[in-house]
């Protein structure tokens, strides 16, 4: 497979998971300072803006609902915001037009044909509802419509990277927002993973269990090590002949974050979550710098606006 097609199918994985984890994540949290009048809005906002690696304004500004939408959200000119990611996943798609199923082009671009009319600033949770939707249609098409050769394992291995960073970054403003932040509950729903954590638990649940459910639980797909687990099935089916120092360090940054979490101390781990978030974070950007220079070594570097990723 060309180095092109190669890094526009891992990154078309990267902006649509990017899209639906941030989406989550602003819904959870706009919804919290929405409904608890408790809520320090500001407190709240610089957190996000933190955890995003977008720059908050001046302390002396107070800092609203209003601007972190328009910069994590409806913003279309950067791939960190919701809007600006759609457009970098239809595009990366349109480049990698002849390998992707018909089903799947129509998908993203239908997607980003929509946007405009869905970019409402006074009705942010029907945007996140809808951005949530179609990113669960275009992962039923990956996984329904894609052979799983070098294509499906390339959209899969940046979607995976992807959800590892996303799930660290939620559970680091859960952490650093402290009592002003949504309980563990509703960060629970916002990843769909309420009513798994209830079976697994069988409803006696609690804080310390639900950031263990998010952390380490091996059969979620939302959890970070589940899903440090399947960048490194995609890595091993890209390469299942080579050891891992040849791919990058990729495989070896992945399991050294992944085997950190689960098979660490659960109390340790939540105590300094904010902490062993970023160290996921910084994995997750080190193994995609692994991963470019081993597959698509002539492509400019995306990362993050801002800093990580």
């Amino acid at each position: 497979m060309l180095s092109r097609i190669a890094e526009s199918l891992f990154w078309i994985g990267r902006y649509i998971e990017r899209a639906d984890a941030t989406a989550r994540l602003l819904d959870v949290h706009v919804q919290t300072i929405l409904e608890d009048p408790w809520a320090e809005e500001d407190l709240v906002c610089r957190t996000l803006l933190s955890v995003m690696n977008r720059e908050a304004p001046a302390a002396t500004t107070v800092v609203g609902r209003r601007f972190v939408l328009d910069q994590l959200a409806f913003d279309r000119s950067t791939p960190s915001a919701i809007a600006g990611s759609l457009t970098a996943a239809r595009e990366n798609a349109r480049r990698a037009r002849e390998v992707i199923s018909t089903e799947l082009w129509e998908a993203v671009n239908g997607t980003w044909n929509q946007l405009p009319s869905h970019l409402t600033p006074t009705r942010p949770h029907s945007f996140f509802t809808w951005v949530r939707e179609r990113a669960a249609l275009v992962s039923g098409i990956v996984d329904q419509s894609i052979s799983r050769d070098d294509t499906w394992n390339f959209l899969v291995l940046g979607r995976s990277v992807e959800r590892a960073d996303m799930t660290a970054r939620l559970l680091a403003t859960r952490a650093l927002a402290g009592t002003t932040g949504p309980d563990w509950a509703t960060l629970l729903r916002s990843c769909g993973a309420h009513e798994a954590y209830l079976r697994r638990f069988r409803g006696l649940g609690s804080d310390e269990s639900a950031a263990e459910f998010l952390l380490t639980d091996r059969l979620f797909p939302r959890s970070v090590v589940h899903a440090l687990g399947q960048a490194q099935s995609c890595l091993d089916s890209l390469d299942p002949a080579v050891d891992q120092a040849s791919v990058g360090g990729a495989r070896r940054t992945l399991g050294h974050a992944r085997t950190s979490l689960e098979y660490g101390d659960v109390p340790e781990l939540i105590e300094q979550l904010p902490a062993r978030m970023l160290d996921v974070q910084r994995a997750c950007s080190a193994a995609s710098d692994a991963i470019r220079q081993r597959y698509f070594p002539s492509g400019a570097l995306t990362q993050w606006a801002g800093g990580v990723l």
